[in-house]
């Protein structure tokens, strides 16, 4: 199979489900891919996106603005890169080791990132990942497990190496208003010059391994546009072992490349003292209060190049943001994050607000978790119903945060402060009612004054006292509240 000229990547259009190649992603009826995981689908986003780097990248922001979806003309652009995208057969193969390897052999099963290593089968340990699901892959499955794999592979033991952006690296592509999947490719696809015929070996599995059994590293080559090994990392030495039609194993050998210092497009990243580090997912929902570096700007962060250019590119045009990527702790998998967040088109004033009010929100929420546990009880305050009431009041202020962003994008940031801190006040007592309240009266006379206490402390964090509530009103830049002493005084007068 070829990767170029072979129809083998499943899709969406409005007529239905169809197999396409990837020059047929320019056809205005096809919609997004249809992997049966979504990690694959994510990843075949990131694949085009490359494909269409590699083969006709715009050359600035007016080229890139002129383009139309030319399906004939993307299929011209492609066809040189064939000889480097087989799967199987003689001579280089797709994210495989330059020449055949020694090493151990695998059920294919071992490509996806939540099936269960060697160690973990033999434990009996596989409780949230899983063994011998995929017993054999059609090569079509296989190839895109395989590019998911060297993209985001983690950690997989001694000399295993972990994918670019390190284990599980967020990806956050730019999902433009346009329906469709070639505006979503397009959006996102770097500025460049194609890769010539000639150029191939610029692929790292067109040449001898660069191998790291002495922790050599592998650093990006000098140049102001990406290299095309940034969307085609190859951490993980393996090959793919083929028989009646099917991958039936994959021998995989340590010590593959072991990437430093790159720089992916398509990922948001951290500034760890003199180095940018890649930012990896959380386990559970992505909310306005993991927005900060990657949905709005933040102090010692870089939002995805992908998203800086396309607003830049279209005077901050209304879109979309696509989050994904696993949750990762070392070689286990926590979470696969699926998540689409609005991107609202703020100036620095308005940055510096929104980041307010995540603050604000922070504070009121171990406010509220805090006030929770005092009442029902509990000692530990990351756990239980304090955790549980924490994590509800987040899920149910996402659709306020976005009202509030969108009143300061209409001229209306003046009143934004306030009316968020009601929305704050308001969803942290009815979460804080409907844990601690009910049933109270058959409660022991010391658990009733307990609780009638927290409601009264979380009552006064929202009007500024405390500790907390300081912190929330210092977030919000509202004056603090006056003082008993003070209030006093000024009713003498």
């Amino acid at each position: 199979m070829n990767l170029i000229a072979d129809a083998w990547i499943p899709v969406r259009r409005t007529g239905g489900r169809d197999v396409i190649r990837p020059d047929q992603i320019a056809e205005p009826d096809v919609l997004f891919p249809d992997w049966p995981r979504a990690d694959l689908n994510l990843a075949c986003l990131e694949l085009l996106i490359g494909l269409v780097y590699l083969a006709c990248p715009a050359q600035d922001a007016d080229d890139w603005a002129a383009r139309r979806p030319d399906p004939q003309g993307l299929r011209d652009a492609l066809a040189p890169l064939a000889p480097a995208f087989n799967l199987l057969g003689e001579g280089p193969r797709f994210l495989q080791d330059f020449d055949p390897i020694d090493g151990s052999l695998n059920p294919p099963d071992m490509l996806f990132i939540d099936s269960a290593g060697d160690s973990t089968a033999k434990k009996n340990a596989d409780l949230m990942v899983k063994r011998a699901r995929y017993p054999r892959l059609d090569p079509a499955l296989a190839a895109m497990a395989l590019y998911t794999l060297q993209a985001f592979a983690p950690s997989g033991g001694a000399g295993n190496r972990t994918s670019m952006r390190g284990g599980g690296p967020m990806v956050t592509l730019v999902r433009p208003e346009a329906p469709g999947l070639w505006p979503l490719i397009w959006a996102n696809v770097p500025d460049g010059v194609p890769l010539g015929a000639d150029e191939l070996d610029e692929l790292p599995w067109m040449r001898p391994t660069e191998t790291s059994e002495n922790e050599q590293l592998t650093v990006p080559p000098d140049g102001d546009i990406p290299h095309p090994e940034v969307f085609f990392g190859q951490p993980r030495r393996l090959r793919l072992e083929h028989s009646e039609g099917k991958i039936q194993k994959v021998v995989q050998k340590k010590h593959g490349t072991m990437y430093h210092g790159w720089l992916h497009p398509l990922s948001p990243y951290y500034h760890d003292k003199n180095e940018k580090r890649c930012k990896h997912p959380k386990p559970g929902a992505f909310g306005y209060r993991n927005w900060r570096g990657i949905v709005l700007l933040n102090d010692g962060a870089d939002r995805a190049q992908c998203l800086e250019t396309f607003l830049n590119r279209t005077d901050s045009a209304p879109c979309r943001l696509l989050v994904g990527g696993w949750a990762m702790s070392n070689m286990s998998p926590l979470d696969f994050i699926w998540s689409e967040a609005p991107v609202f088109p703020l100036d620095p004033q308005g940055e510096d607000l929104a980041g307010r009010l995540v603050e604000a929100a922070e504070q009121a929420g171990y406010a509220l978790a805090s006030a929770v546990r005092q009442g029902r009880g509990e000692d530990d305050l990351t756990t239980g119903a304090g955790a549980r009431a924490r994590e509800v009041f987040f899920a149910a202020t996402q659709a306020s945060f976005e009202a509030r962003l969108r009143d300061v994008v209409n001229g209306q940031g003046d009143r934004v402060p306030e009316d968020w801190l009601k929305d704050l006040r308001g969803a942290a007592l009815r979460i804080f009612d409907a844990e601690v309240m009910p049933g109270l009266a058959d409660l022991s006379e010391t658990r009733r004054q307990a609780a009638v206490a927290a409601r009264k402390s979380l009552l006064s964090t929202f009007s500024g006292y405390g500790g907390v509530g300081v912190r929330v009103f210092k977030a919000l830049r509202m004056p603090p509240p006056k003082t008993k002493r003070k209030a006093k005084a000024e009713a003498r007068t």
